[in-house]
C-alpha cells in the first residue's frame, strides 16, 4: 500500500512560482456564489467592496497607473480580517479569479504566507520582487507572522511590490497591527508591524464557522481495520501510521508539502493520538492546509478526537491556526468517513 512517508518530493523554483494559483478547492469561488449570512451585514459589504477593487485593478491598467496630471495612483490593497470558517479564503479567490477574467491568466500571484516566504527563500529576495512584480495582484491567504525575520522579510517585499504598482489582498484570523502576538515580542518589531497594517484597508468579515466544527470530529472515531479497508478499495489512497507520518513531515520543507500530496486522492492514517510538541503541531497544521486546497479526503483511526491539540496549544499564540486546522481537517474527516460507509 502506497504511504506518505516512502515519498521525497523535489520542488523547483519554476514549480513554486507555477503553483501560486488558486487552490483546487476553491476552483469554482465566485462572488455569484458566496452565500452571505443575512445576519452579518459585512458577509454582504466585504463581497461588493472586493468587486470594487477588481474594477480598480484593472481600471489602474488600463491607465498605466497614471491618474489626472501624470500622477500614480495608488493601487489598492485590502486585508480580510475574521474567524475561520467565514468564507475569507472563498472570497479572496473570488477577488483572484476575477481579476485573472479581466487581465488575463499571469495576472494574479495567490499563495498562502508560508508559500510567499518559501519562494523567498528558494529564489532570493530580488529575484523574488521581479518574479510577483509581473503580476497586477498578489493574493496571501492566511497571512500570520510566527518570528521576527517574518515581519521584515514581508514588510519589505509588499512595500516594494505596492512600489511598483502591484496591488495586495490579504487574509487572516488576526488584525494587522495585532500580527506577531503572543509568538514573539512583537513590540520590538512594531515599526514593521505598523508598517504593514498601514498598507492595508482592512475589511471585517463577520460570521460563524460555516463548517460548523471546531474538532477533529465529534463522531466515534473509525475502527484502524475499517480505515486500513477503505484506503485499500479506494484509487490514489496513501496509508500511514500517524507517528511515521509525524516523523517524516520533520524531515520534509513545508513548502515540498503540496508536492507531498500529487496524485493523492485520500490520506489513511491509523494510530492518531494527540501532539505533544508545538514543533510538531505546526507542521501538521501545514499539511492539513495542503489537504483542504486540494480536496484530499481523509480517514482517522485512532484516539485523539477532539484533543489533537492540548489545551495549552489552543490557548497560545498559535491558537487560532489550530483552530483553523482543526475545522478543516474535521470537514475532510467527514468526506472520508462517508467514502469509507460507501
Amino acid at each position: 500500500m502506497p504511504s506518505l512517508a516512502a515519498v521525497r518530493p523535489t520542488v523547483s523554483p519554476d514549480r513554486l512560482l507555477a503553483d501560486l494559483v488558486p487552490p483546487r478547492h476553491f476552483a469554482r469561488a465566485r462572488f455569484s456564489t458566496y452565500r452571505a449570512d443575512p445576519a452579518h451585514p459585512s458577509q454582504t459589504a466585504v463581497p461588493a467592496r472586493l468587486q470594487e477593487v477588481a474594477g480598480e485593478i484593472g481600471a489602474a491598467r488600463a491607465s498605466g497607473l497614471r491618474a489626472l496630471f501624470g500622477r500614480r495612483r495608488a493601487v489598492p490593497a485590502v486585508y480580510m480580517d475574521g474567524g475561520f470558517g467565514v468564507g475569507k479564503t472563498h472570497l479572496l479567490t473570488s477577488l483572484a479569479h476575477a481579476v485573472t477574467a479581466e487581465l488575463g491568466d499571469g495576472s494574479v500571484a495567490y499563495g498562502t504566507f508560508v508559500e510567499y516566504t518559501n519562494l523567498v527563500g528558494a529564489l532570493g529576495f530580488l529575484p523574488t520582487v521581479e518574479a510577483l512584480a509581473t503580476r497586477r495582484l498578489v493574493c496571501i491567504d492566511e497571512f500570520e507572522l510566527d518570528d521576527p525575520g517574518d515581519t521584515v522579510l514581508m514588510s519589505r517585499l509588499l512595500r516594494e511590490l505596492a512600489d511598483r504598482g502591484v496591488a495586495l489582498a490579504a487574509t487572516s484570523n488576526t488584525l494587522p497591527e495585532a500580527l506577531g502576538e503572543g509568538r514573539f515580542a512583537a513590540e520590538d518589531f512594531l515599526r514593521e508591524i505598523q508598517a504593514l497594517s498601514s498598507r492595508f484597508e482592512v475589511l471585517r468579515v463577520d460570521g460563524e464557522d460555516y463548517r460548523h466544527r471546531a474538532v477533529v470530529t465529534d463522531a466515534a472515531p473509525l475502527a484502524a481495520d475499517v480505515v486500513e479497508r477503505a484506503a485499500a478499495g479506494h484509487p490514489g489512497a496513501v496509508l500511514d501510521a500517524f507517528e511515521d507520518l509525524l516523523a517524516h513531515l520533520a524531515t520534509v520543507h513545508p513548502s515540498r508539502y503540496g508536492a507531498l500530496l500529487d496524485g493523492v486522492e485520500l490520506v489513511a492514517l491509523t494510530g492518531v493520538r494527540p501532539v505533544e510538541r508545538q514543533e510538531v503541531a505546526l507542521r501538521l497544521v501545514v499539511l492539513v492546509d495542503r489537504l483542504y486546497d486540494r480536496d484530499v479526503p481523509v480517514l482517522l483511526a485512532g484516539d485523539a478526537g477532539r484533543h489533537l491539540f492540548s489545551e495549552e496549544m489552543l490557548r497560545g499564540g498559535y491558537r487560532k491556526k489550530y483552530f483553523r486546522a482543526l475545522s478543516r481537517l474535521g470537514a475532510l474527516a467527514e468526506e472520508g468517513r462517508r467514502l469509507a460507509q460507501a
